[in-house]
């Protein structure tokens, strides 16, 4: 761990097994650290905010220094690749480009964004005076770092997420305590290492292993400004009510059980493209991941088919072999879950047409085929709760009132998606589905920085990236002078 610009093991000298869920071995150990350890990275933290050298840099200053992590970040692309594979199984083929480089263009975007003014000047007003004469008044509005962050990550996207929230961050001028997940604390460690060559004063960036009570600390102590969790929904639910006695700001990336619309006009090798990959993408480990396919009558037996089709043709396996397509889950406890979703699936009526179960040739390693059902009931569990794992609910629909009806009718909007040869009617659609991000006919092709990403109702509070991103981790000051 890495703790107030130095690395540690941890009070108590505690190890954890890093394993595997390809091979189910256990390849590494990290530190795992207490809330005495995590005591001392927000007493770090909040010293350096507070009286280190970092706040009183000048905005230049703390962008060329953010820019300096983004290059040595570069530098451990090979490391990073590596230990993302091992970690959560991501096949190497497509590792760099979906879990690296777009997050670093994000990062390059937040280096951008550091650097720009701090202050806005606002109208200026004529007052009256009661004599009859007039002063002149203005104001300015002032951007400030919130302070301390706790930021706590999930497993699936490891780097992505955590430049997701130490950028923006570090761009405002807050210093942050890193939580990692469990099952990825070697991403974690390689990020530190990153920091600590890069120049960043003592702690302005720590990262503490650990489980419960260490997440607790991070969410209650009164030191901390901001909280910033991506996770589960019930984990969410959670941090809101620690973080609530003492008040601090809470941004909450959580689940998604997003739509993807078909029109019966649609481009149907397009939307099969991007079916796919709303199952096979990180095994189905996504939040923003197009779950639910609503899909218009008249196509919907050509889609089913085709779905079914190209999950078949799917290279599951070895993360590590080029022609690998899918990877495996990230533990044998998800699994279970899975395996229950598709049981439940199977017990409630819908068909299944691919996949549901495990690769036959596969005896080691946390692996699901990946799975489509078909006739799937949107009140059932399949299509109201998130999986997080290569499963598929396909359903259809008679008009586009059903369609968006259809998309609505759940507890999440994180992500969504529509497919029609009309793209203004696509465009009048998206703008009735209540959800933070819509593809319309597989989107723009790319996630750049400036692209805010969150979501309504139960996905979350809050956005990541973009200047939305900026002004989650800002507080805003108006300061107001008489002028003459």
């Amino acid at each position: 761990m890495y703790i107030d610009g130095q690395w540690t093991d941890g009070a108590e000298g505690r190890r954890m097994v890093v394993v595997n869920p390809a091979t189910e071995e256990e390849f590494a150990t990290a530190a795992v650290g207490s809330a005495a350890d995590c005591d001392r990275a927000i007493a770090a933290a909040r010293r350096a905010f507070g009286s280190g050298p970092w706040p009183a840099m000048s905005r230049p200053e703390r962008s060329e220094m953010l820019g300096r992590f983004a290059v040595e970040l570069r530098a451990r692309v090979d490391a990073l690749a590596e230990a993302v594979t091992a970690e959560t199984g991501a096949p190497s083929a497509s590792v760099r480009a979906v879990h690296l480089l777009a997050p670093l263009g994000h990062l390059d975007h937040y280096v951008e964004q550091a650097r720009q003014p701090d202050t806005t000047s606002l109208p200026l007003q004529v007052n009256p005076r009661p004599d009859g004469s007039s002063w002149l008044g203005g104001s300015v509005l002032v951007r400030e770092p919130v302070g301390v962050v706790s930021a706590i990550t999930a497993y699936n996207f490891p780097f992505h997420l955590k430049i997701a929230k130490l950028g923006p961050a570090l761009a405002c001028g807050n210093t942050v305590v890193l939580k990692p997940s469990p099952n990825t604390p070697l991403t974690a460690a390689l990020m530190a290492e990153a920091a600590e060559a890069a120049g960043f004063p003592p702690g302005v960036v720590n990262v503490v292993n650990g489980g419960a009570d260490v997440g607790a600390l991070m969410c209650t102590d009164p030191r901390v400004d901001l909280v910033s969790f991506t996770g589960s929904e019930a984990v969410g639910a959670a941090v809101s009510a620690q973080a609530a006695p003492t008040i601090k700001r809470v941004l909450l990336e959580l689940g998604g059980k997003s739509a993807m619309i078909v029109r019966a006009d649609a481009d149907l090798d397009a939307a099969l493209a991007m079916g796919l990959g709303s199952v096979v993408t990180q095994s189905g480990q996504g939040c923003a991941l197009t779950t639910r396919h609503l899909v218009h009558a008249d196509i919907y037996d050509d889609y089913v088919a085709g779905l079914a089709d190209r999950v078949r043709a799917i290279q599951v396996g070895d993360p590590t072999d080029p022609s690998t397509a899918m990877g495996p889950l990230i533990s044998a406890v998800q699994r279970e879950k899975v395996e229950g979703f598709i049981g439940d699936a199977t017990a409630a009526g819908s068909r299944l047409v691919a996949g549901g179960g495990r690769p036959a040739d596969l005896d080691k390693g946390f692996f699901v085929e990946p799975t489509v059902f078909a006739d799937v009931d949107n009140s059932s569990r399949l299509a109201q709760e998130e999986v997080f794992g290569p499963v598929a609910a396909v359903m259809s629909f008679r008009d586009d009132d059903e369609a968006v009806a259809l998309a609505n009718d759940s507890n999440y909007g994180l992500g969504g998606a529509i497919f029609s040869a009309d793209a203004g009617r696509a465009f009048e659609m998206a703008r009735r589905i209540r959800t933070g991000q819509v593809h319309i006919n597989g989107g723009s092709g790319a996630s750049p920085g400036w692209d805010p990403f969150g979501g309504y109702k139960r996905s979350g509070l809050g956005r990541e990236l973009g200047d939305a991103g900026i002004a989650d981790y800002s507080e805003i000051k108006t300061i107001k002078y008489h002028a003459g």
